[in-house]
């Protein structure tokens, strides 16, 4: 970042361990990707191949020999995870993590008939070798909006229990689905339930694909909240909404501790 001499919120430097950004790969063409990890990956801190695009990406190993390059890490899309699990090949799943020696893997159950607890056992076996993160939510949408609050939070408790390094709020791709509404409208009552339940906000990624959620959370958890499903042209729009360079985070506050009050059932930056 160029010194100017402002004053602006603390960002930590690499590698973070809150004020992470991860990035989703929707199968972007090479140049692209690497364009923007030579760039911008200064801010970027993980990058996930969404769902299953990587048993389609053709340049997978080069774009995994470039994250290496530039101290990136990177895991499958928890989708993937249960397509092995949905036909009984956890040991193909295996298999194919040590072929491309993965660190991290995202275990999920957003799309299989898998309960929670089921999903634990899972997390608990993989993170005798790698580390995990794990997915709360469903992506259907009807289904989503029958998991109420205290559930999420209970699968949150029992994820960081078995072994998950940190936990992934469900959002999609496309901001409408698991912690939003379809109209992409955040439910404050989970954010709300996972603040009062005193879980450490460094466990927790906010998946926040658009730059209304971006702001929401940024301005529920400060700029050092951490945030997946970004986008590979947003790296860069992303770092300036946690720096208060961009008008709907314009009056961010440079420390976070005297800035942030709880305030009518929700975390609203202070005036």
């Amino acid at each position: 970042m160029i010194d100017t001499g402002l004053n602006l919120p603390e960002r930590s430097s690499k590698p973070r361990v809150h004020g992470i950004t991860a990035l989703i790969d929707t199968g972007v063409p090479l140049q692209f990707f690497q364009d923007t990890i030579l760039s911008s990956g200064q801010y970027i801190d993980y990058v996930k191949f969404g769902w299953g695009t990587s048993v389609v990406t053709k340049h997978l190993e080069q774009k995994i020999a470039c994250l290496q390059e530039n101290g990136i890490d990177f895991f499958f899309g928890g989708t993937l995870f249960e397509k092995f699990v949905s036909q009984h090949k956890v040991s193909d799943f295996e298999r194919y993590l040590r072929k491309y020696n993965c660190k991290y893997i995202e275990i999920s159950n957003g799309t299989l008939d898998m309960t929670n607890k089921e999903k634990a056992l899972y997390i608990k076996d993989f993170s005798k070798d790698y580390i995990i993160f794990s997915e709360v939510g469903a992506k259907d949408n009807s289904k989503a909006q029958q998991q109420d609050a205290s559930e999420w939070v209970e699968w949150i408790l029992e994820d960081l229990e078995a072994g998950s390094e940190r936990v992934i709020t469900e959002a999609r791709e496309s901001g409408t689905s698991g912690i939003c509404l379809d109209t992409g409208e955040m439910r404050l009552e989970i954010i709300d339930n996972i603040i009062e339940t005193g879980i450490d906000l460094q466990k927790i990624i906010f998946e926040a694909p658009s730059k209304k959620l971006q702001t929401a959370f940024i301005h529920l958890a400060g700029p050092n909240v951490n945030l997946a499903n970004i986008s590979f042209a947003d790296p860069i729009p992303l770092e300036t909404l946690r720096l208060g360079l961009r008008s709907d985070t314009f009056n961010l506050k440079c420390k976070e501790t005297e800035s942030y009050a709880f305030v009518s059932g929700i975390h609203l930056p202070s005036v």
